[in-house]
């Protein structure tokens, strides 16, 4: 049986692989390929290539393993392994040449639904910072040789990431929703990368992170981060980070921002 340690290892490669390829593309020109939810929300030539490089080394390694990726799709697998992955997160960023986007890939045990799924190993990695941070399940959350653990918040209040969908609709309410959150919050945070959002969380650079509408590979890898960090995680539906909320900060500060986001749970 492979153990989570194994499946980092394959997924860290991958994901630096994958980067550099992401990064050189950039170099290079960005193509948009399509738009999906909303004209604000692109696909470039770039996305598509580099999740196709990826399904096409895990397939090499592991190809029993089913998987799940934005531009592509699940696959189901025989081997009770599912591989989640997010070839460009960031894409805006990434068009406009903001160095703030990464490649996520994770392990989970189960198939693509976010519900059933346990999250064994993860890799978020940054190829303009060379950052690529890792975590497997009772392993730890690491950044090179640093082991990452959350902040603890002080009476200044929490320093809070947060995201706002494409569609047009869901912006008044997640104002509205920011606004219920400012009390507790030092400032707000906008990165635009749910993966390094949590990442984040998980360094202590920011003491929460919160958003509506992100799907599973934007928060598969980046979640086991924060929990392996020592975070709390939760979100919608039934509690899980989903589509419905993603959630993550320090215990005792969750415990705080938690009921200010009042979402259907």
């Amino acid at each position: 049986m492979t153990s989570a340690a194994d499946l980092l290892e394959i997924a860290t490669r991958i994901a630096r692989e994958a980067g550099e390829l992401a990064h050189r593309r950039r170099r290079e020109g960005v193509t948009v390929a399509a738009t999906k939810s909303a004209a604000a929300d692109i696909v470039t030539a770039a996305d598509r290539e580099v999740e196709a490089f990826i399904r096409a080394e895990l397939a090499r390694e592991r190809p029993d393993d089913g998987f799940f990726g934005e531009e592509s799709g699940a696959e189901e697998g025989t081997s009770g392994i599912t591989w989640v992955v997010d070839p460009i997160d960031g894409t805006v960023n990434y068009a406009y040449g903001i160095p703030a986007w990464a490649v996520s890939i994770a392990a989970v045990e189960g198939t693509a639904e976010t519900a059933a799924w346990t999250a064994l190993a993860g890799a978020v990695f940054n190829p303009v910072t060379g950052e690529l941070f890792r975590a497997s399940r009772g392993g730890g959350a690491w950044l090179g040789d640093q082991r990452l653990a959350v902040s603890e918040v002080g009476p200044a209040g929490g320093l809070v990431a947060t995201g706002f969908g494409y569609n047009p609709e869901t912006h008044g309410p997640a104002l509205a929703q920011l606004a219920r959150v400012m009390p507790i919050a030092r400032d707000v945070r906008r990165i635009g990368a749910a993966s390094l959002d949590l990442a984040s969380v998980a360094a202590g650079r920011v003491d929460a992170y919160y958003e509506r509408g992100t799907q599973p590979w934007d928060h598969a890898a980046g979640a086991l981060l924060v929990a392996e960090a020592g975070g709390a995680v939760g979100g919608a539906p039934g509690g899980r980070p989903g589509n419905g909320m993603v959630i993550a900060a320090g215990p005792d500060f969750y415990s705080r921002l938690e009921p200010l986001l009042d979402y259907e749970r």
